[in-house]
């Protein structure tokens, strides 16, 4: 529900998401006793997707946009069905209600209620912020490419948050159609939820840096409650993701998310 693996997850859907997992299980490979492999970090990549996305999913959630000398604050509501299908509604404030961002497979359209405007979002805009906050569109889009677009390789465990998690550098397939050329994860070896996630350019410099928070059993599962993106060139510039409630794993059709429901959804 990944407005997330989560938003990912999440946004999350957007950046917020999960499969039918149960929390607590662990790789089929014993990564910790064996020679890591890019089977063994595959692996574990695709449980931590699984985990945090499900069958389909149901987030609320608030979004605090901050910046050195403002800050800006959005409700909205997100539905995911698998990998393939989500649809993010902002409820508050006032001036973006009904504003709505769906994703069928590997396209996107927002709709500008204001304007009566669907636009589809091209590949060149994908790098280009979500909402006017640190998140991109790529970052919706392509929250399940992390998976199918990235060779994966295990290089090594470190504690985040309290919470001793792998290690693992996903690096683009040639052609892949993403934006990010590297993604270093660190995923816990408890609930398998991405903890921290590193985002780098063609150049290998570090770009973002996404951090979650405050783990929590939310619709029968482990989720990550708060999370924040953070450019790594804005000092004191982050956006924040705070869930209040979700469900994973019931019924919803795939026409639900169309562009005609994108524009009629109400909160």
């Amino acid at each position: 529900m990944t407005l997330l693996p989560q938003l990912r997850a999440a946004l999350l859907a957007l950046l917020i998401g999960g499969f039918a997992l149960p929390a607590s299980a662990t790789p089929e490979a014993d990564t910790e006793n064996q020679p890591a492999t890019q089977t063994d970090a595959s692996e574990i990549v695709r449980l931590s997707d699984q985990q945090m996305r499900g069958d389909a999913s149901y987030t609320e959630l608030t979004m605090n946009i901050i910046r050195p000398d403002w800050t800006r604050s959005m409700s909205m509501k997100s539905w995911t069905k698998g990998q393939d299908l989500s649809l993010v509604l902002v409820t508050a404030p006032a001036r973006d209600k009904g504003s709505a961002s769906l994703k069928r497979q590997r396209e996107m359209w927002n709709w500008l209620p204001g304007i009566e405007r669907v636009i589809k979002i091209a590949p060149s805009m994908l790098g280009q912020s979500w909402m006017g906050s640190d998140f991109t569109n790529d970052d919706l889009i392509n929250q399940s490419s992390i998976v199918v677009d990235y060779h994966h390789s295990l290089v090594g465990e470190e504690v985040f948050d309290g919470d001793l998690s792998y290690v693992i550098d996903a690096v683009a397939k040639p052609d892949a159609p993403v934006v990010w050329s590297k993604v270093r994860l660190w995923i816990s070896k408890q609930t398998h939820l991405q903890r921290k996630v590193e985002f780098y350019d063609e150049f290998d410099e570090l770009v973002n840096t996404l951090n979650t928070f405050e783990v929590q059993q939310m619709g029968g599962r482990a989720l990550a409650t708060r999370m924040e993106m953070i450019p790594a060139d804005k000092p004191g510039q982050k956006t924040e993701m705070i869930t209040h409630a979700a469900q994973f794993d019931f019924a919803i059709d795939e026409a639900f998310f169309s562009q005609s429901q994108m524009k009629t959804l109400r909160d």
